[in-house]
């Protein structure tokens, strides 16, 4: 796993899965897209698959969060934000949102799930 998390804007509205891998795994967000042979919104599938095939450990379950004390060190977050459903990353106390930014708690959103990342 990375050691530090280098921030990415996803690069247009549907992209927030394509950053979220891309600052998990140091791969450009452009060659992310390339290899899942997608520019569009991603689904969990695509997600796990990408991280597993790049050596990273993900949970099979999902599990749901109310508050920030909830997550574990790393995970894949899954947000129900005011417009969609939308990937975010928690790492090390820290979110890192690819619409929204860097912040220290979940940006707006009702419904909370994550996947444990080792």
């Amino acid at each position: 796993m990375i050691n530090e998390i280098k921030y990415i804007h996803e690069p247009t509205d549907l992209q927030c899965g394509q950053a979220v891998l891309a600052m998990l795994t140091g791969i450009d967000v452009f060659e992310v897209a390339k290899q899942l042979d997608n520019s569009r919104e991603t689904n969990l599938k695509e997600m796990k698959s990408f991280l597993r095939a790049n050596g990273f450990e993900i949970s099979d379950e999902r599990r749901c969060a109310e508050n920030k004390g909830d997550l574990p060190k790393t995970c894949l977050l899954s947000l129900e934000t005011p417009r969609c459903w939308h990937w975010s990353l928690y790492s090390c106390e820290t979110f890192y949102d690819p619409e929204h930014g860097v912040m220290q708690d979940f940006p707006v959103c009702n419904r909370k799930y994550y996947w444990e990342i080792k």
